[in-house]
């Protein structure tokens, strides 16, 4: 899988999706989380949304795209969707997010299988599409440790054991970026001109950097 440079072609519908993803970014601003959401799209509807609730929950995984994936985990799960039946509806999914994933949020999407991300403004602290790590490309290399981690949390069997050895079963996904990296961009702004009155820790919040170049698989 590659996430290469591009500045042409964005969609009026990817453009309409990341907007909604960007409603969830603002309201996890509204209630001074980092600012990212993102929404899950199946046959052209919306079947999951997500934002920060860091803060909120005093849990520092609980970024926008894990809460969009357990909500349809528990969805499926409680439809009584096989392993192998979740695994092929996420195939078919595609996650439109205002902040490149993080390592650990790259690495569950791998696990999952997620078709295709698209991300708005580049993540240059903690990306795990391209910016430190590219977990999308499905590299069996790629954090071993905490993919079989995310595995287990998520109740997935995306690894196999042998020889004592634990291979990594990522299957990747194709993905673009620089999507209305503009607009992420100044809510990581505003992020940070209110102040930090949660007591976020900055570290984990992306650098409100000039929009990248978007990103677009070839």
């Amino acid at each position: 899988m590659d996430c290469s440079s591009s500045g042409q072609g964005i969609s009026p519908e990817t453009l309409a999706y990341m907007e909604l993803a960007l409603d969830q970014a603002k309201e996890a601003l509204d209630s001074l989380e980092v600012p990212v959401g993102c929404v899950i799209i199946e046959d052209g509807k919306v079947v999951a949304s997500g934002r920060n609730r860091t803060s909120e929950t005093r849990n520092a995984t609980r970024h926008a795209e894990m809460e969009a994936i357990d909500f349809l985990l528990g969805k499926w799960q409680k439809n009584g969707l096989s392993k192998l039946e979740v695994a092929e509806k996420f195939s078919k999914c595609n996650l439109y997010v205002t902040c490149e994933p993080c390592i650990m949020c790259a690495a569950a999407l791998s696990i999952l299988g997620m078709k295709e991300v698209y991300y708005g403004c580049a993540n240059d602290k903690f990306g795990g599409c391209g910016s430190v790590l590219s977990l999308h490309s499905g590299n069996p290399q790629s954090l071993t440790r905490t993919l079989l981690s995310l595995s287990l949390h998520l109740g997935l069997v995306p690894f196999k054991f042998y020889s004592g050895e634990v291979r990594q079963e990522g299957k990747g996904f194709k993905c673009s970026g620089g999507v209305m990296a503009s607009e992420a961009v100044a809510l990581f702004r505003s992020f940070y001109e209110q102040g930090n009155p949660n007591g976020i820790p900055l570290s984990f919040a992306p650098k409100p950097h000039r929009p990248v170049v978007r990103r677009a698989t070839s």
